[in-house]
């Protein structure tokens, strides 16, 4: 197993990477602003059981062969970005809420968020990409298995994902719950919308290494 070396100088160098936003983390945010803490934390839970199987997926050497073939490669690019961007659309053309719950954007049931923030992350390449650059750099053969190592290495990052992940939703949820009115949820939905669409771009852009 890693030494307490190896595990100190990959939890500092995983902090210093979460701290910097990224889609996953937009993708939490948008949700916890469009529909508060509780849909935020749903997200952020379902976004890293997609990162369990992608860091699954590096211990057992899939992730390598997926990114080794073009065409895998360009299939779970493509069908993440039109996920995305097919929620994007369907989040802007929502029904508005109706007079008596005016203020309140339309909301969506927690386990088919829960299910989106999984399948938005298991169709990211990106994440595909970064397990499998990321957690080789901490492994020492030497040290135990590698396939042992990988995984742990990869369970911890979920965790300390998981926590930094959480803390976003519940300030964009907070500041969610302090914007009321008609025309600022109508706001809220066009600004989600914009972002899973973006998200989707983003997606379509990515390349292998």
């Amino acid at each position: 197993m890693p030494d307490l070396p190896t595990l100190l100088a990959f939890t500092a160098a995983s902090l210093a990477l979460l701290l910097v936003p990224g889609p996953s983390v937009l993708f939490i945010v948008a949700r916890s602003l469009h529909q508060g803490r509780r849909a935020g934390l749903v997200s952020a839970l379902g976004v890293q059981v997609g990162g369990l199987v992608h860091v699954l997926a590096a211990t057992l050497g899939v992730s390598a062969l997926v990114l080794s073939s073009a065409l895998l490669f360009s299939v779970l690019k493509w069908v993440g970005a039109i996920y995305l961007v097919v929620l994007g659309l369907r989040t802007w053309l929502a029904r508005d809420p109706g007079p008596a719950d005016r203020a309140a954007p339309p909301a969506q049931p927690l386990r088919r968020l829960f299910t989106q923030g999984a399948v938005v992350n298991l169709l990211n390449p990106k994440t595909a990409l970064f397990f499998l650059a990321f957690l080789p750099q901490f492994v020492r053969p030497d040290q135990g298995p590698v396939w042992a190592q990988t995984l742990l290495l990869g369970g911890f990052f979920l965790v300390l994902a998981t926590l930094s992940d959480s803390a976003y939703a519940l300030l964009a949820g907070s500041v969610g719950r302090r914007l009321q009115g008609a025309l600022v949820a109508r706001w809220q939905r066009y600004l989600t919308g914009g972002v899973f669409i973006a998200l989707g771009l983003g997606t379509a852009s990515v390349q292998r290494a």
